[in-house]
């Protein structure tokens, strides 16, 4: 399955597209950066004080192409007047002075997520320093949703040994009602479909097939009536448990009519709580390179990263964010 990351290095090294990293100054962003310029993965903007970032990657004995690589300092950018100015225009409704809006993109994910609204760049990846909530407040209300209204959720790669998963909301809603759960299922399958893979979608519950009565498995029956109705193109089911999704065997006794037969790769969890919890056992204990978290709804490609992530990852997260990019080729 490893050859699957192999895969999306591969297809980014064709796009050539240009992605900024906010956290110039971070060391795994710059240990990431020697990676994917060396393997040409895409474009890099580095943001922070160039003397900074150069020092420090000095101090790390990195072997970076200047030349490759372009760094801004918002204090010194002509960019930030312009980007102030933009700002000011996309938030003044929602009460942002134009001195507020000067100050935000001094905020390098706020300056970072304008590179990507003003299409100066194609994607960003950030969140080493981060929370998730900071990390995505500046796409949110400056790239927002691709529908009004629309959920934003995030997603994780699970790339086992011999088993590629996709587990979501992982990052952003903590308990999704049942109209969330058919946007982050109908995404969550879209992006397996955008990175050439079958979507076979499980809702997960502590119930299976109607074995436990309780609001909380009425919810996700309700979704999956939806995104039957809204997607009969999707193969989808739920509620069910983890094992009647994943082991055919299981599904055998506990939802034998179900299209699924304990084939499933996309995950959809019921709450934020066990999606964050299964991840990170399952990267951990079960030794999966967990790629993510992409964020899923926006209009533009912006994702978080782990604040526990090593620089291997920035690069992978890279490589996806290229992917997710509009093709002009």
């Amino acid at each position: 399955m490893h050859n699957f990351i192999k895969k999306i290095r591969a297809q980014a090294r064709k796009m050539n597209k240009h992605i900024v990293l906010p956290e110039g100054t971070e060391e795994r962003i710059l240990r990431a950066t020697e990676e994917i310029i060396r393997e040409e993965i895409a474009q890099i903007t580095l943001i922070g004080p160039e003397s900074t970032i150069k020092n420090k990657a000095k101090e790390l004995k990195l072997h970076i192409n200047w030349n490759e690589v372009n760094i801004i300092d918002p204090k010194k950018s002509k960019l930030t007047e312009k980007y102030a100015k933009a700002l000011y225009e996309a938030r003044k409704e929602k009460g942002l002075t134009q001195k507020q809006a000067q100050e935000l993109v001094q905020d390098m994910n706020y300056f970072g997520t304008m590179m990507v609204h003003l299409n100066d760049v194609d994607g960003m990846v950030t969140g080493t320093t981060y929370s998730t909530a900071d990390s995505i407040r500046p796409a949110l209300q400056i790239i927002k949703t691709k529908e009004k209204f629309h959920k934003v959720s995030g997603i994780f790669f699970m790339v086992l040994e011999n088993q590629l998963l996709l587990f979501a909301d992982t990052a952003i809603t903590v308990q999704p009602n049942s109209h969330d759960l058919v946007d982050i299922a109908i995404d969550t399958a879209e992006t397996a479909q955008k990175f050439g893979i079958i979507p076979k979608v499980a809702l997960l519950s502590f119930s299976t097939n109607g074995s436990a009565d309780h609001p909380e498995v009425d919810t996700i029956k309700e979704a999956v009536s939806m995104i039957k109705y809204k997607r009969p193109d999707l193969l989808v089911d739920g509620e069910m448990q983890v094992d009647a999704a994943l082991v055919p065997k299981v599904a055998e006794k506990k939802c034998p009519k179900s299209p699924l037969k304990g084939s499933a790769n996309v995950l959809i969890f019921p709450d934020l709580a066990s999606a964050n919890i299964a991840y990170k056992l399952v990267e951990r204990l079960g030794k999966a390179k967990a790629i993510g978290p992409l964020l899923q709804g926006l209009k533009k490609p912006v994702n978080d990263l782990s604040r526990g992530c090593d620089y291997k990852d920035i690069v992978n997260v890279t490589a996806f964010t290229v992917c997710e990019c509009e093709d002009d080729q």
